[in-house]
């Protein structure tokens, strides 16, 4: 009888020390993921910017050669490609984050 009290006991051990382990390998698993969602992130954020810029950079230069004036609109349309992608990324990362707005309290 103390055999299988002792076996039991052992059991509960084990499945406790497995339950630990899987629940480390879990937790290592998501800080990778966290890891690369940020740097996608970071990369999509980083797109959505420089793909307005550079259309604005292109049809500046078409329009500049097209028809030449004093004022430069490769420049100005540089700065409102860098605008419009930086007002577009901010509200594509607000979106994404929903969960700070309700936590500081702010409504939208």
């Amino acid at each position: 009888m103390r055999r299988a009290s002792t076996a039991k006991r052992q059991d509960t051990r084990i499945s406790g020390i497995e339950g630990k382990v899987r629940r480390k390998l879990k937790a290592r698993a998501g800080r990778n993921s966290i890891l690369l969602f940020g740097l996608g992130m970071f990369g999509l954020v980083g797109w959505s910017v420089v793909i307005p810029t550079l259309l604005g950079i292109t049809l500046g230069l078409w329009i500049d050669r097209s028809w030449p004036s004093r004022f430069s609109w490769t420049l100005m349309l540089l700065v409102l490609g860098a605008l419009l992608g930086s007002i577009n990324a901010w509200h594509w990362v607000k979106g994404q984050s929903p969960r700070d707005d309700q936590e500081s309290g702010e409504t939208s």
